[in-house]
């Protein structure tokens, strides 16, 4: 263990946070935190990992994982207390144990840090704040906790396609898709329940909604769900698509949207996730085959309008410093646009454009963070999401 060499200090210093590893040191994506670090290397800012297990908020010095970029090895060095930590806690069980828990808090209260995005967002929370939200409420669809066969019988009344979707998952884990259906030629009703699964999805058929609950339950796992009306969305060749916005804040703390893709749903899956059968795709193009050209320019106009009107409204109302979010969006038949999900902690863009701004753009808020008086954000809240 050695001491950083005077010029790494003399830079600001911002610390990535993470989980400490038996075998690799730390976990997270590697390379994710070596492009950030060169980025910041190539802005004269000092940027380093730091485990959960290492971070003492009240001691001077701690160890943190230095990169050297011209040598590109890493190395366990003293550092002092970053000024400014960028959380990327890579699971909501490790944020959420005791000891996590209770070193964020001591960073949120300690008027030195700049601790930004705490925590992970939780689904049913985010849809409640912007549902209370003046300007936000619009782009909601309905949407109700996932909790017995009768809120389902009476959802499916109303609609004949819902999504469950779990509070706490991500990557479109977990989501199942429910259709009202009329067979034919005895025209009885019956209940289809897609089930997305690593590629593609798995289908189940009931005929009464009593039998539905049932495989939902099982599919569940006594996890917490969410229900949500299904929207009829714009198609490109059959196949339905999202759009996939990072909106994060500049070098002025103001939020900006960074960037717009879109994902295009694979045959055999019900999402856009690119992990889950779907591919990345331009939105322009996309939206152009429904609406022309001129009309996907005004979507995607009013999709960063919305974006960054949400991004505002989640951030007044969790109390809490946030820097970055990655959003899905939908456009429907009419080219309305509607909210699905935000990320605190947003996966890697894969558009050149988009990943090159989005790491300077960490960069640029980390030393506005340090510049500026501002330790927290208004109404600092203690419990997590």
């Amino acid at each position: 263990m050695v001491d950083v060499s005077e010029t790494y200090l003399q830079r600001p210093l911002v610390g990535i946070l993470t989980m400490h590893d038996s075998e690799e040191q730390f976990r997270g994506n590697r390379a994710n935190f070596i492009d950030l670090i060169r980025t910041g290397y190539e802005m004269g800012v000092s940027i380093c990992v730091i485990t959960m297990k290492d971070l003492k908020p009240r001691n001077k010095r701690i160890i943190a994982h230095v990169y050297n970029v011209p040598s590109d090895s890493w190395s366990q060095q003293w550092i002092a207390v970053p000024h400014v930590l960028y959380n990327r806690i890579p699971s909501r069980s490790d944020e959420e144990s005791p000891d996590v828990q209770q070193t964020l808090q001591a960073c949120m209260r300690n008027p030195q840090i700049r601790l930004f995005n705490p925590s992970y967002f939780d689904k049913w929370t985010l849809f409640e704040w912007l549902n209370k939200g003046k300007h936000t409420a619009k782009y909601i669809p309905l949407t109700r906790k996932m909790t017995n066969a009768e809120e389902l019988e009476t959802l499916l009344r109303t609609f004949p396609v819902l999504y469950l979707k779990p509070v706490r998952g991500k990557a479109g884990q977990g989501i199942m898709r429910v259709r009202r259906a009329v067979t034919r030629p005895l025209r009885k009703t019956e209940f289809r329940l897609s089930v997305q699964g690593n590629r593609a999805s798995q289908l189940y058929k009931t005929a009464t909604v009593s039998q539905l609950w049932t495989r939902v339950q099982e599919e569940m796992e006594n996890g917490e769900y969410i229900v949500q009306q299904g929207i009829t969305l714009a198609r490109h060749k059959r196949r339905k698509f999202d759009l996939r916005l990072l909106v994060q804040k500049n070098g002025k703390g103001e939020w900006k949207l960074t960037g717009i893709g879109a994902r295009l749903a694979g045959k055999m899956s019900i999402t856009t996730h690119v992990p889950r059968g779907g591919s990345i795709d331009d939105p322009e193009k996309l939206l152009a085959s429904t609406f022309g050209w001129e009309g996907a320019r005004r979507i995607l106009l009013r999709a960063k309008r919305a974006a960054l009107t949400i991004a505002r409204q989640i951030e007044k109302k969790s109390g809490h410093l946030l820097g970055e979010m990655s959003m899905d969006m939908g456009v429907d038949t009419s080219g309305s646009i509607w909210f699905f999900e935000a990320n605190s902690k947003p996966m890697k863009f894969d558009e050149p454009p988009i990943r090159k701004k989005s790491l300077q753009r960490i960069v640029q808020y980390s030393l506005h963070l340090i510049r500026s008086k501002q330790a927290k954000a208004p109404g600092t809240v203690t419990t997590p999401f």
